[in-house]
């Protein structure tokens, strides 16, 4: 019987920090006041600062003005975590694996949604593939956060939601955030 055969690309992501790693990292960060206080803040959009994140991760310091959100995305092939660090961030997600590609439009069964509220010194792991959006739901509170992700993103696939129909609208690359 012969060994099983990896792709190089699958060892070089089992090598990385794990989603539990990079929320410890996210969650220390988050409490570090001379981090979080060296962000410019933006009264009309979002702002980020890249950090040196653990193992070759990316990470990256966000602040979110009131009523600021991310829109529905996935960040691919990588593992991630982020962490509030001031004001209250909410996280809308799936709780269900969606093909990574192949597709254009899906219609998503019911109770596959969740919700989470996360406060200062709160965060939150996940892996590969993960839809999600983040707000700030605040009108008059800037929030800031930590995020990490490992590998560093290859892209990040935005959709349109409207109800039960995801659409996938556009897919970025680094180019289009560094």
């Amino acid at each position: 019987m012969s060994a099983p055969l990896y792709a190089p690309a699958r060892l070089a992501h089992a090598a990385g920090p794990t989603a539990a790693e990079l929320l410890d990292f996210a969650l220390r960060t988050a409490a570090d006041p001379a981090v979080v206080a060296s962000l410019p803040l933006d009264p009309e959009g979002r702002t980020w600062v890249r950090l040196d994140g653990p193992g070759g991760s990316e990470a990256w310091l966000i602040g979110w003005p009131p009523g600021t959100g991310t829109g529905w995305h996935d960040h691919a092939e990588s593992r991630g975590a982020f962490a509030t660090a001031r004001g209250r961030l909410t996280e809308h997600s799936l709780a269900v694996r969606l093909p990574s590609e192949g597709w254009q439009s899906l219609v998503l069964a019911e109770g596959h949604d969740r919700s989470r509220t996360l406060e200062p010194g709160r965060g939150r792991a996940f892996g590969e593939y993960h839809v999600h959006e983040v707000l700030n739901e605040s009108t008059t509170e800037h929030a800031v956060s930590v995020h990490a992700y490992y590998p560093p993103l290859p892209l990040i696939r935005r959709y349109g939601r409207t109800g039960p129909v995801l659409t996938l609208e556009h897919v970025e690359r680094p180019a289009d955030w560094q």
